[in-house]
């Protein structure tokens, strides 16, 4: 089965202590589509494909990327593309191809839209407003028909507080 990972960038940029912007984007971006395996979910099998070409993805699917699938903790989205493709897209080239791999998780972003989705549940970034883990998957529930896993972590500025920070939700 395939994980597909989207991250909230304001939260991967403080956990991280780096952002590529002074101002992290504002909205989910994807982090990866990660082929696991039900036997041994954390090592996917099968992982000696070929590595990342940047010349398979046209010119048009690289400004799409660059939405979607930016690097937000450096600007280098092409070395962001290239690492999870030789970690993650190795591991699916008997189902998908590089330019398939990309062409699917962009689309699968578009279609998940994690942002709008939250925005119309009227679950919106706030610095002192919070959200039960509960609220949120049933807004994307809702309108996905799928049971998102959501990825907290614990904020560096107050690592004793009981609230966490939204990190990824992930089909």
């Amino acid at each position: 089965y395939f994980q597909f990972v989207q991250q909230w960038p304001p939260t991967t940029c403080r956990v991280q202590k780096k952002c590529s912007k002074p101002r992290p984007l504002q909205n989910f971006t994807i982090h990866g589509l990660w082929p696991s395996n039900y036997s041994n979910p954390t090592m996917p099998s099968n992982c000696n494909g070929s590595r990342f070409k940047k010349e398979l993805l046209s010119p048009r699917m690289q400004s799409k990327l660059k939405i979607s699938w930016p690097n937000v903790v450096s600007s280098n989205d092409t070395k962001f593309w290239e690492s999870e493709w030789n970690k993650h897209g190795t591991c699916s080239e008997q189902t998908l191809n590089q330019v398939q791999y990309f062409e699917i998780s962009h689309e699968m972003w578009n279609s998940f839209n994690i942002t709008d989705i939250l925005k119309n549940a009227s679950i919106v970034p706030h610095p002192t407003q919070t959200w039960k883990y509960s609220d949120i998957v049933s807004a994307i529930k809702s309108k996905t028909q799928r049971t998102p896993l959501l990825r907290c972590k614990t904020d560096p500025a107050h690592p004793n507080a009981n609230t966490q920070l939204l990190h990824e939700v992930v089909f």
